[in-house]
């Protein structure tokens, strides 16, 4: 059974002094293997990697990469191919020559691969002390370092805290403070578990699931607010009217706050820090609450800038809030169920057209590049700042025999136009990264009815899957990536009070 994950980088680590540090594996106490849960959890592996990856690769190409692993470990063991064999050496002697399996054979190529590191531990201390679960993180670290960046395996144990902690961040979704009457209710997270039990802001805590509040940090009132998911916690309280009564709360997952909605003159800011489970909900009421304000938005100045990414289905239900109909993105791969596309058919534009400005620098990454390169490609957004980071893979995940967990890159994202996020990421409309100057220079050409950005944003929405990396440099040194300043929102107050300049940038 597989998931789909948006991945992070997992450190190539096939020094045994940094695994066996990383594991906190003593040297003197290294368990022996067990090549039969070893060559399990390799078959498994290798099946399920070889035909996902984004580039064709074998079983058995992928189990002589990860065969590597031991010559790092150990630089006396060598393994290679002679005549069809598979050989482990030291230093001259043959320790191990075995037939090698067709490629496509995982479970052949598992069952080798175990019994090669099994005389490898056999014969060698320092992989025989690195212990077995880091000679599987070691093969799977050296395998995937011929791929991608983000292809990894995790192993059993941070891979359970994981999912042990998923079962005890619940709370309550509420804010405490100290007041010189006791602890009361500063903030509650709309339909969060404090505010769906009828709690109310300046409710005084009189006890918490029987436990008096007297003499307690707001600190510790908040650990006492928090545990597995679905756990009853009852209080009493006092109202702002005096009345004591008793409220019973039931803890639940409460993300956390993604998005910062305020006023900057006539343009309605939306700072988005990352896409989590209710980004795209909070993003509509801060749109809705603009929109119905006193004064009408001259422009949504959406902010990216610092945004690392988050959910997929967040930024792809966030680009729907501001346009229309189009496709949002794609994913391609060599797997069938790899391929997916999401588009807008007859959405509903919260804005009601008005002006659009996206803010991002060299730190948006993943699904902010997604809404970004969404809102600029199908005409209803100006991207302004840096090149972002280009981080568009995505992976799938299964568990393996061990309990750990391989996370393999299987899609690539591209952008409604077709172009790849990955490498190359979003070239903006309006450069600051050049500094003030170039960025003047860009505004009033832009009030002209000119566009200075449009050859490099046509170069790279030009762009395909596979360019080599001196090519994807080229793209990317117009608008040189870097960490946002000031002159990002002063190009949007520029844009949004200047509607020639605006209608410039867009590039349609």
């Amino acid at each position: 059974m597989t998931r789909a994950a948006w991945g992070g980088g997992a450190g190539r680590c096939l020094a045994g002094a940094l695994l066996l540090a990383r594991f906190g594996l003593p040297v003197a106490q290294a368990a022996p293997l067990d090549e039969r849960l070893l060559a399990r959890t390799y078959e498994a592996g290798l099946a399920f990697a070889a035909p996902r990856t984004l580039d064709p690769v074998t079983p058995g190409t992928l189990a002589r990469w990860g065969l590597e692993s031991l010559n790092a470990l150990d630089p006396a063991l060598m393994t290679g191919d002679e005549g069809g064999e598979l050989r482990l050496s030291a230093q001259g002697r043959v320790l191990l020559e075995r037939p090698a399996p067709d490629g496509g054979d995982a479970a052949g190529w598992g069952r080798l691969a175990a019994a090669i590191e099994g005389v490898a531990a056999s014969e060698s201390a320092p992989v025989r002390e690195t212990g077995q679960a880091a000679l599987v993180q070691a093969f799977f670290d050296a395998a995937f370092s011929h791929l991608d960046p983000y292809s990894r395996y995790e192993p059993p144990l941070p891979a359970e805290s994981e999912r042990d902690k998923l079962s005890i961040d619940a709370t309550a979704g509420l804010k405490v403070v100290r007041t010189a009457h006791g602890l009361a209710v500063s903030d509650l997270v709309p339909d969060g578990p404090a505010a769906a039990s009828g709690l109310r802001i300046g409710d005084r805590l009189l006890r918490i699931d029987g436990h008096t509040t007297r003499g307690l940090s707001p600190a510790h009132a908040l650990i006492l607010l928090s545990g597995a998911e679905g756990t009853e916690i009852p209080l009493r309280v006092r109202g702002l009217d005096g009345v004591v009564r008793n409220v019973s709360l039931t803890l639940s997952y409460v993300p956390p706050e993604s998005v910062f909605p305020s006023f900057d003159g006539e343009i309605a800011l939306i700072r988005v820090s990352a896409f989590v489970a209710n980004t795209a909900e909070r993003m509509s009421q801060a749109i809705e609450a603009a929109i119905a304000g006193p004064r009408t938005p001259a422009a949504f100045v959406i902010d990216l800038r610092g945004n690392r990414g988050g959910l997929l289905r967040e930024a792809v239900t966030s680009v729907a809030l501001f346009a229309e109909q189009g496709v949002i993105a794609r994913t391609e791969g060599r797997d069938p169920e790899a391929r997916h596309e999401w588009r807008i058919d007859g959405g509903g534009d919260l804005t009601h057209g008005a002006p659009v400005i996206v803010l991002v620098d060299g730190l948006s990454a993943s699904a902010s590049e997604i809404m970004a390169a969404a809102l600029a490609d199908l005409g209803r957004a100006v991207v302004v700042g840096s090149e972002t980071l280009g981080k568009g893979l995505v992976q799938t995940l299964a568990r393996l025999p061990d309990g750990g967990e391989l996370f393999v890159t299987w899609s690539r994202v591209l952008a409604p136009r077709g172009w790849p996020i990955q490498g190359l990421g979003v070239m903006p409309q309006l450069c600051t990264s050049e500094g003030g100057e170039v960025m003047q220079h860009q505004l009033e050409s832009l009030d002209a009815g000119v566009a200075p950005m449009a050859q490099a944003v046509a170069a790279a929405r030009a762009a395909r899957a596979g360019l080599p990396v001196s090519r994807i440099v080229a793209l990317r040194a117009p608008c040189p990536a870097a960490e946002g300043s000031d002159l990002d929102l002063e190009a949007a107050r520029f844009l949004a009070t200047h509607p020639e300049a605006y209608a410039a940038a867009l590039l349609k």
